[in-house]
């Protein structure tokens, strides 16, 4: 028979549950009783240190008819079936790396050495024998035999995470000869374990008629070996938990039974071993050519001294199962119907470090169920059967189903199916899983102390504590940093600092800080034709700053003013008169208008000068007055004489607009056989010669008749009523509409439509044309800049206003942010999403962010801290499209120098220079 150790060499397994039948007489003991044996006597310090312990089977755990109803909020249930914890084999060398990277002292001192031997075989039953070493520490063992660690799912998990993604020797699988011959099936056993009274010696019986027949042919391969046996150090505790002494039974055991079914299932699983070599059967001595490990099951049971483990091993390789081991961590989610956006931020925050690491240990123990804030322990639940999922050898993409459920009754917002925000999922889960894990049980109060001269130093550090003091978990150990803010009175200067927490950045893009605006510029001294005018404002700005952009790009005299106003239909909707008023209220899609007029040193209201023609309205025989072209403006001073003010007003305003071609002139003189009088030195553009054609043709005729045909216009004032305006007669009375302009609608014969340029007259563009900049080469803004604009010092707004305790009122503060501590893992969001009242939007702005060295240190207020501020990214959560849809992915870094594109169940390798994009929403650093 082939030797057992020599068969392992071979093996690059998956894990294999193997089933132990159960007693239900002591059941309950070692379930409830035997269980906290382990936690207070074995391994303290390794099961308190490194987190040992897990559960991923929970489910099944729950489902079993002898598990004990768990009460509802009761943690202490996780404790009392720790005993069932899934275990697996470890090369020694692995856990010995493990354990130095932990910084353990003495590893082999805790740990319990078996050599497992078979001794018989035969067409009915296995029998394996396990011996304890009196002496572990003998030099020899390891050099006939193989060591492995029997070790919690946690540590395995880790162990060759690791491995995976760091060892040079695992990057490659060249060295494996024949890649479709990699790993074994998965095949169960049921296994019956019996006591024997011997104190060193424990048999474990394999019956052919409990397995399928295939099942029982390899097992018999797998055991049949007569020398060279395997060691196995059990570091889990799980051997010894359950007697005190040898002499210790079971109860309702008989004195006299020589043999007694055991009871507990132990879940053994293992970690594939480098095949190192050309496949052939030969012992491999060095145990640092070790790549992986070997795959087994162990079913458990006997006193301090006894254990039986069955390790299960085959000859046959498979090459999904060796591409299961190199896809550790690489399980993508199931779209359940628009969860792209959650699954992007569990894929990111699923290989964030030592956030899996923790949830891959026992968590558990970390749950506060007693904080009002949190949701009983279950959104943490949820997440980390979710991240264990996540991270088992070959796994299927996962329907988080059960973590949406979850998800949804703690946060309403995210049922249904509908599309969200990643960046807004991620905020609440952070501060869910924080709540859920907080160790503070009672939080108490502190009084927020004002520095009153004491360095920044010592008041952060006394800001800090307080917050540690109310908020303590793993993930404020991660995420979170601290900002030093400072806040200036404009009145009385007052200097207010604090520091306060923060779970990630908000960055503004430098185009979401500011704002590109087209207005048109219409003079109201008839001798300048309306201009279109572009400025840039901030995204947070007023109605001052627009004004104080529009006048020095179009040169405003010190006598002049800007009136604003939105034009809609052919009519002003409103006039912004509030230099407070906020720019995020206008939209892209509305057209503006500023008037340029002269200051008026005595108040006199507005009027509004309204176009109107006859025209066909579709599916009516008749003509109707319609209005079109741009409105203009003037003062009520102006036109208050009567019609010929309001005439001599108005063809003042359209001069600009009037035809200066010679055919249309001479055409005007020969349909009113008006004679103009122009001289060589008047020209057209002047304010008058609109006014001098009505002025001769009323020195011609005289008449009311005749000046009203010179023009062919009609005036009618505008009020609630309209009434037409008469030659030589007072404006008639009308009753004014409250809360608007008063308006002289224009009535344009079609002669009149001739003289002028009624296009240009229409010609009015929007505030905002995206068609008018995307040609525009786009350039590259640096995640820096985004860092400046976060931190730069500006006034608060408004609605955002701070009580100065000096003054004793709300003031207009400015601010200034600074980083002060930073996170291990910095979170930061680029704000390509911008919401108001009236719009929403997205940018599509390129960001160039450092993939290997980010270096906050310039931006860090404190100087004299001695951690490293550099990072290096890890994951991006992406989102492609607009907004209310679009598509999320996620790219996750593996390893040094690897990366993979999560797209739902798809998951597939990029190149580095792909992860670049101007899809780049949330990144995720680590500090190096």
């Amino acid at each position: 028979m082939t030797r057992l150790s020599e068969r392992l060499v071979r093996l690059f397994p998956k894990p294999t549950r193997f089933l132990a039948l159960v007693s239900l007489s002591t059941l309950h003991h070692l379930c409830k009783s035997l269980a906290r044996f382990l936690l207070s006597q074995t391994l303290p310090a390794t099961m308190d240190n490194n987190n040992l312990f897990s559960d991923y089977f929970s489910d099944d755990l729950d489902s079993s008819p002898y598990r004990p109803h768990r009460r509802d909020h009761d943690h202490d249930h996780y404790r009392d079936f720790a005993a069932l914890e899934r275990l697996y084999l470890l090369p020694y060398t692995w856990w010995l790396e493990e354990a130095q990277k932990n910084e353990e002292a003495d590893h082999r001192g805790e740990a319990v050495l078996y050599t497992v031997s078979c001794n018989s075989d035969s067409e009915a039953e296995i029998l394996l024998h396990l011996r304890k070493e009196e002496d572990p520490h003998n030099n020899n063992i390891g050099v006939s035999a193989r060591q492995y660690a029997l070790v919690p799912e946690g540590l395995w998990l880790r162990a060759l995470k690791r491995h995976n993604d760091f060892n040079n020797a695992v990057k490659d699988f060249g060295s494996i000869p024949y890649e479709e011959d990699c790993l074994p099936d998965l095949f169960p056993l049921q296994v019956k374990i019996f006591v024997s009274w011997e104190t060193s010696l424990l048999v474990a019986k394999i019956s052919q008629k409990e397995n399928v027949a295939a099942f029982y042919e390899k097992a018999c391969d797998i055991f049949n070996s007569a020398y060279n046996p395997v060691h196995i150090w059990d570091f889990s505790g799980q051997t010894t938990q359950f007697f005190l002494n040898d002499k210790s039974r079971l109860p309702n055991d008989s004195p006299g039974q020589p043999r007694k079914e055991v009871v507990l299932e132990l879940q053994v699983h293992g970690l594939p071993d480098s095949m190192g070599g050309n496949g052939r059967n030969e012992m491999i001595l060095d145990r640092s050519q070790m790549e992986c490990s070997h795959s087994g099951s162990v079913i458990v049971n006997g006193s301090t001294d006894n254990v039986i483990p069955c390790v299960s091993v085959t000859n046959h390789f498979r090459g999904s199962s060796c591409r299961a081991i190199r896809s550790l961590g690489l399980t993508g989610l199931q779209n359940l119907g628009n969860t792209c956006f959650m699954n992007s931020a569990i894929q990111c925050l699923a290989h964030t470090p030592k956030l899996v690491d923790f949830f891959l240990g026992d968590y558990r123990k970390e749950i506060n169920y007693e904080n009002p804030l949190g949701m009983n322990g279950e959104l943490a639940l949820a997440f980390g059967d979710l991240l264990r999922k996540l991270w088992v050898p070959g796994a299927a993409p996962i329907a988080p189903r059960t973590f949406k459920m979850k998800l949804a009754n703690f946060a309403p917002q995210f049922s249904g199916y509908s599309q969200h925000d990643s960046q807004e999922l991620l905020a609440f889960l952070l501060d869910g899983l924080h709540e859920d894990l907080n160790r503070v049980k009672r939080k108490p109060y502190h009084e927020v102390k004002d520095a009153d001269g004491r360095p920044d130093e010592e008041v952060a550090e006394e800001y800090w504590r307080n917050h540690l003091a109310r908020n303590d978990s793993i993930v404020v150990d991660l995420c979170q940093g601290q900002f030093r803010s400072t806040l200036v009175c404009p009145i009385c200067k007052k200097v207010s600092i604090t520091f306060d927490p923060f779970m990630y950045l908000s960055l503004p893009l430098p185009s979401t800080t500011i704002r590109t605006m087209t207005l048109t510029v219409i003079s109201t001294d008839g001798n300048t034709s309306p201009s279109a005018i572009t400025v840039t404002v901030l995204e947070s700005g007023t109605l001052k700053d627009l004004i104080g952009a529009l006048s020095a790009s179009c040169s405003l005299r010190d006598d002049e003013t800007l009136l604003v106003a939105e034009i809609y239909r052919n009519k002003i909707f409103r006039v912004f008169e509030d230099p407070s008023d906020l720019l995020v209220e206008i939209r892209d899609q509305d057209k503006l208008v500023a008037y340029r007029m002269q200051k008026c040193n005595e108040p006199s209201p507005l009027v509004v000068f309204l176009h109107e023609h006859l025209a066909e309205n579709f599916g009516k025989e008749r003509l109707e007055n319609r209005l079109f072209g741009i409105p203009l403006v003037t003062r009520w001073s102006s036109i208050s004489c009567g019609y010929d003010d309001v005439e001599r007003e108005f063809l003042k305003l359209i001069n600009p607009f009037l035809m200066r071609t010679e055919g249309v002139l001479d055409e005007y003189d020969k349909n009113d056989g008006v004679k103009k009088r122009v001289s060589e030195h008047d020209e057209l553009g002047d304010a008058t010669n609109s006014a001098a054609i009505v002025n001769d043709a009323d020195s011609n005729s005289g008449t009311e008749d005749d000046i009203h045909s010179s023009t062919d216009f009609e005036f009618y004032l505008q009020g609630l009523e309209r009434a037409k305006i008469i030659v030589n007669k007072p404006l008639p009375q009308v009753t004014m509409s409250s809360g608007r302009l008063p308006a002289v609608v224009v009535l344009w014969s079609d002669k009149m439509l001739k003289m002028y340029d009624t296009y240009l007259l229409d010609s009015l563009p929007e505030v905002f044309k995206p068609q008018l900049f995307a040609k525009r080469m786009q350039e590259s803004v640096s995640i820096y800049k985004c860092l400046e604009a976060f931190l730069k010092e500006e006034p608060l707004g408004p609605e955002d206003m701070w009580y100065c305790p000096n003054c004793k009122n709300p003031q207009q503060a400015s601010k200034k942010l600074d980083l002060w501590r930073l996170p291990e893992i910095l979170v930061v969001h680029l704000k390509r999403f911008s919401f108001s009242r009236y719009f929403k939007n997205k940018l599509e702005t390129f960001v160039d962010f450092p993939i290997n060295d980010l270096d906050l240190s310039t931006y860090v207020a404190h100087g004299n801290n001695q951690s490293s501020n550099r990072y290096v990214l890890y994951a991006i959560s992406c989102h492609y499209g607009g907004l209310g849809g679009g598509h999320y992915t996620a790219f996750v870094r593996y390893g040094y120098d690897k990366w993979y594109d999560f797209d739902d169940s798809r998951v597939e390798s990029i190149s580095e220079d792909m992860i670049k994009t101007p899809a780049a929403y949330v990144l995720f650093y680590r500090k190096i």
